[in-house]
């Protein structure tokens, strides 16, 4: 099984090309072997697997495989690399805007290519955030209440969450200093609360301004890793909802920074970053 190893500020994967007409073959045996796949000392090391598939309703689909072999709805540096990786095969190029099938919906990329001809940065219109708890989905809060904040016990504090969906579950924290903050016990923990029943990414964010922050994840399936697009998203949509942020934020992420926007226009959030190869190998195992 050929594969490109890619990244996207840090959040690394493993890009299993499946357009070929082996393509339904190959996503079988990716998915198969994903938590191989992933593993840092006896396989290729990633955050996940992504399949580049076909789509139902337009021409690319994505799927994205987390370490522990569980398929996530959405990624948003994943997608980004999604975009790199067809961009520089010439599919697309045509085109200002590129729609991909995720899991959480159909998304659009557009792609800024560098002097070398090949996608640099890559901006991704995440739609529109899901605040109503039952569709984040957690048990948190009642009807449809926009800012969920409320306690629940971890590692012997009291932490204040703010739950949001972009097209997978997030639980954002607000912390003093973000460096320092006990993210190995807390996020495990609240990953698999029973509030959030198909387990939840949880962001820790430091804000250093309305338009700059710093931020720490806890992946869903992954445990802590570089970056998380989708949880950058998240978290600026939750500062806005509790008056710590602007609504165009700068966000330092462990592997990179992320430009994230919350458009007053047309409610959609609006994700920008780079995204790069690594290798390509063969997987033989």
């Amino acid at each position: 099984m050929q594969f490109t190893k890619m990244h996207g500020i840090g959040n690394d994967f493993i890009m299993v090309d499946c357009l070929g007409e082996d393509g339904r073959a190959l996503a079988q045996q990716a998915r198969a072997q994903a938590v191989a796949l992933c593993d840092r000392k006896f396989g290729i090391g990633g955050d996940g697997v992504i399949l580049v598939l076909p789509g139902e309703t337009v021409a690319y689909q994505m799927r994205m495989l987390n370490p522990d072999g569980s398929e996530a709805e959405m990624c948003g540096n994943g997608i980004r690399c999604f975009a790199k990786f067809l961009y520089d095969r010439g599919h697309g190029k045509d085109q200002a805007e590129l729609p991909v099938e995720t899991g959480a919906g159909l998304l659009h990329v557009a792609v800024q290519a560098g002097a070398d001809g090949k996608a640099a940065t890559v901006r991704v219109d995440m739609g529109e955030p899901v605040l109503i708890p039952a569709l984040v989905p957690t048990t948190l809060g009642e009807g449809e209440s926009p800012v969920v904040s409320l306690p629940i016990e971890a590692a012997g504090r009291t932490l204040l969450v703010t739950a949001v969906s972009m097209g997978n579950p997030h639980a954002v924290i607000f912390v003093d200093n973000v460096k320092d903050y006990p993210l190995e016990q807390v996020g495990p923990f609240v990953e698999s609360h029973a509030a959030f029943p198909k387990r939840t990414n949880t962001e820790f964010i430091e804000v250093i301004s309305e338009n700059e922050t710093k931020f720490r994840v806890w992946e869903r399936g992954a445990a802590e890793t570089l970056a998380c697009g989708t949880g950058a998203c998240a978290s600026v949509v939750a500062g806005v909802l509790n008056g710590k942020t602007g609504r165009r934020v700068l966000v330092h992420l462990p592997g990179g920074d992320l430009d994230i926007e919350w458009s007053e226009a047309d409610n959609h959030v609006y994700m920008t970053g780079a995204a790069a190869d690594v290798f390509e190998g063969n997987w033989v195992g």
